[in-house]
């Protein structure tokens, strides 16, 4: 007899397991960068998860990071749009795009990240990925300077010098193409 019921749970266990799949996933893998990457990926946004492509780029995976910064971005957290410009600037998980970085740097700008009129007003004064337009980008990092930024007033107190907070090992991107 215990034979048969040994035999009979073996049988109806498949049957059992079906049923089951209509509650969905019963034990999620939540708390690994491939859960958070597919949140991503189905535009499910939050601050931490937004905050996790900072350390998937710090850990030297640009390609998942930039997954995380794009649907971040397409909700609105401007944090994530200057950490797209920034991996469009370097070529991090993509190709080098200055005028994608700076298109980035705009965005966040407009809706009153400080650093994104920082970023977005030096590539002003540069002509970087954008039409050079120095007093437009000066006005850029007057309203980070305002806003509080740090790195906005060093550069004011520098006399708008770009060298003063960009590190020479860049100045190959800021040259002319000509």
């Amino acid at each position: 007899m215990r034979h048969f019921l040994a035999l009979l749970t073996l049988i109806a266990s498949p049957v059992a397991a079906e049923s089951l799949q209509e509650f969905g996933i019963l034990n999620p893998d939540e708390m690994s960068w491939t859960s958070v990457i597919d949140q991503a990926r189905r535009g499910e946004t939050s601050m931490t998860l937004c905050a996790s492509g900072y350390m998937l780029t710090k850990s030297g995976d640009h390609s998942a990071a930039r997954t995380i910064f794009e649907a971040c971005a397409a909700a609105g957290y401007t944090g994530a749009m200057t950490w797209m410009s920034q991996l469009d600037n370097n070529g991090l998980g993509g190709e080098y795009d200055p005028d994608a970085s700076a298109s980035w740097d705009r965005q966040a700008a407009e809706l009153g990240d400080p650093v994104g009129k920082f970023n977005y007003g030096i590539g002003l004064m540069r002509g970087h990925g954008v039409d050079k337009n120095e007093a437009l980008g000066r006005q850029y990092v007057d309203e980070a300077a305002h806003d509080g930024l740090l790195a906005a007033r060093r550069l004011q107190g520098a006399d708008y010098d770009l060298d003063e907070v960009t590190p020479d090992a860049d100045n190959w991107k800021y040259a002319p193409l000509f």
